[in-house]
């Protein structure tokens, strides 16, 4: 009968311990690896067992050799191996690699700097087919795909219920590149919900240079601030504008949620459109989009990203 040795079974022992305190479907691995461990134990001990007499007979043998010849061999063998070595190095470093796809290049978005109120941005349609569109829209830009469904929902249920508006989902992909890159700012993320974790929250508006001053007008809820206002979200909206404007995309009952891309892609476009009017007009889209932040910067930034995205879905 083949009796583990003494050190072996005490930390066998104690890793069992430890596995107990585990779940059981856990716990049946351990075990299982356990097992496989005795089995390889007991292989090694065989196997030993088996060539030890010819590994005596060989160091027995090298024993009787003189010094010499002794050094002389290992000198060998230690050259054998390192050609050995080397040959297999040599064989791994020419054998043919497959090619490196190479990566998609880099989104670009030409600068334009239209005078206020003087254009609109392109405008691309959403096809009935949309789900193929959309990845290979996520796949040609810098928009994530959950940002994109958000961005085309928010443009269709807009267009049922405010026709005259016509705010685009590239209007909107303009603004969210613009205020956290879709939800990436930083090390934020969309997830599979359209929250983004964790949470988009911009600056303390303390007053500091370069910033407004504005105290705080939720008690934290939103922006996480119970001092100073914050702008929270992926399109960064002031607590008290979202408490104003805040829409759930979802319709589920719950309340609008800031860091939703969906929630927050439905208010922006209500948003605009409460502002703008008819934004296929250049003066009702300039004045809805200044007045999400009035600056003629961030119109032309905001312009430039919104035709820049509507021209990509327009390429075949």
């Amino acid at each position: 009968m083949f009796v583990l040795p003494p050190s072996i079974r005490s930390r066998i022992d104690s890793w069992l311990a430890s596995c107990r305190r585990l779940p059981l479907h856990l716990l049946v691995l351990c075990l299982f690896l356990a097992a496989l461990l005795v089995m390889a134990g007991s292989w090694v001990r065989a196997r030993t067992n088996a060539c030890r007499p010819r590994i005596d007979s060989w160091l027995a043998s090298c024993r009787r050799l003189p010094r010499r010849q002794l050094l002389l061999c290992l000198s060998l063998a230690g050259v054998l191996v390192v050609a050995g070595v080397w040959g297999g190095i040599a064989a791994l470093r020419d054998t043919p690699q497959p090619p490196r796809a190479d990566p998609p290049p880099p989104f670009v978005v030409p600068e334009l700097t239209p005078p206020s109120r003087s254009a609109i941005p392109a405008a691309a349609q959403i096809p009935a087919e949309r789900d193929p569109w959309l990845a290979y829209l996520a796949s040609a830009t810098d928009v994530p795909l959950r940002a994109l469904s958000a961005y085309t929902d928010a443009e269709a249920k807009t267009r049922a219920t405010d026709p005259g508006c016509h705010v685009t989902w590239a209007t909107l992909a303009g603004i969210g590149r613009t205020e956290s890159h879709h939800g990436n700012h930083g090390n934020s993320s969309l997830g599979a919900d359209g929250v983004a974790f964790p949470p988009v929250f911009g600056p303390e508006l303390d007053g500091s240079p370069g910033l407004l001053a504005i105290a705080d007008t939720d008690g934290g809820r939103l922006d996480g601030d119970p001092v100073w206002d914050r702008a929270a979200g992926p399109m960064q909206f002031l607590p008290q504008t979202w408490q104003k404007w805040g829409m759930r995309a979802s319709g589920d009952g719950a309340a609008p949620d800031p860091q939703n891309i969906d929630d927050a892609a439905l208010t922006a476009a209500r948003y605009l459109c409460d502002k703008g009017g008819d934004l296929a007009n250049p003066a009702g889209w300039w004045g809805a989009v200044l007045t999400y932040n009035n600056s003629v910067a961030y119109g032309q930034e905001v312009f430039s990203n919104a035709d820049a995205y509507a021209r990509a879905a327009l390429k075949p």
